[in-house]
């Protein structure tokens, strides 16, 4: 009998101790706070699945940051020549299309609010601004499921972030919609944490310079290549494509395509995004959308966007600006017939 009640004593002693050594969700937030925040910058190299249309989309990232508020993101995707920078140093938000010659300035606090995947620092921020995000712990890695906080928010209102236990920097963050279905994964390569840049890395002018070489020869194909039509495939409940028209202008053709049914109506038009001879800026009205894959302007009911060589634009005043964000995040090309 007396053997019997020791071995549950030692048991429960067991217990308690393998409690008290399991970290708590706070005690995990404040390290990687402490050491995703502290760090003077960091580089990164990742990748980024998009899923959200009938084929999912590849592509490579690299970001620099240097505290408190500069910023590069180059995102190119996989099997194409373009890419896209993002850069936020002391004079605004740029959006940078090399193979355009083009250079768009936003007045925006891009990203404080607006976070990303594939930002570490707004990550962390993510985890401590969602008082109701949970943590789960596995063999190598904790799991933190939060809300997101950015402009496609009310399509993909969930995140879960993969943390290594032994360097807490993330392994992965999936984005999820509503029946918590994956969309986008963002997998991290390779994370330095430390680096610390100067302005000058981030000026928009050295960021053309770095790119024009790579994305040189792609200014004539564009003029060349024959473009694809593309069609949104986000669906909303009674809504159709009522008509399709294509208008000749010099630049080529530019198609409208009508939508509506129910209460909800809007129209998309894409024409050829020509390349200019000299590198402009233009500033632009509105908020920075990252949409994944390029970056558009929303600006009360509109939202502008350049992808694979194509101007887009969207309006509508039935749909919500998250509702316009879903419409063009959701392109995608059909074979011209």
């Amino acid at each position: 009998m007396r053997s019997r009640v020791v071995a549950v004593m030692l048991g429960l002693v067991l217990l308690l101790l393998t409690a008290c050594g399991a970290p708590s969700k706070e005690d995990v937030v404040k390290k990687l706070s402490g050491k995703w925040n502290d760090s003077s910058g960091y580089d990164l190299k990742a990748t980024m699945e998009i899923k959200t249309g009938e084929e999912p989309r590849m592509y490579d990232v690299t970001v620099w940051h240097t505290k408190p508020d500069f910023y590069k993101v180059d995102v190119s995707q996989q099997g194409k020549e373009e890419s896209q920078l993002i850069v936020r140093n002391e004079e605004g938000v740029f959006v940078v299309t090399p193979s355009l010659g083009k250079t768009y300035k936003f007045q925006s606090d891009w990203p404080a609010q607006n976070s990303q995947a594939y930002l570490i620092s707004t990550l962390s921020d993510d985890i401590k601004a969602d008082k109701k995000s949970t943590m789960t712990e596995k063999d190598k890695t904790y799991v933190f499921e939060t809300a997101t906080r950015n402009n496609q928010k009310a399509v993909l209102p969930t995140q879960q972030i993969h943390i290594d236990k032994k360097t807490l920097l993330p392994t992965h963050v999936t984005l999820l919609d509503e029946n918590k279905e994956e969309k986008i994964r963002v997998t991290f390569k390779k994370i330095t944490l430390g680096v610390k840049r100067d302005a000058k890395d981030y000026a928009v002018e050295m960021e053309n310079a770095d790119h024009e070489k790579k994305d040189g020869d792609s200014k004539d194909k564009d003029k060349k290549a024959e473009l694809e039509t593309y069609y949104p495939t986000a669906q909303f409940e009674g809504v159709t494509l009522l008509s399709e028209e294509a208008v000749e202008t010099e630049s080529g053709t530019r198609l409208f395509l009508s939508y509506g049914g129910g209460d909800k109506e809007f129209i998309v038009v894409q024409e050829p995004a020509l390349p200019v001879d000299n590198q402009i800026q233009v500033s632009v009205e509105g908020d920075p959308v990252d949409l994944g894959f390029t970056v558009a302007a929303l600006s009360g009911q509109t939202i502008r966007w350049e992808q694979d060589g194509i101007a887009f634009y969207a309006a509508s005043e039935s749909l919500s600006k998250g509702e316009l964000i879903q419409v063009a995040g959701s392109m995608q090309p059909n074979i011209v017939k």
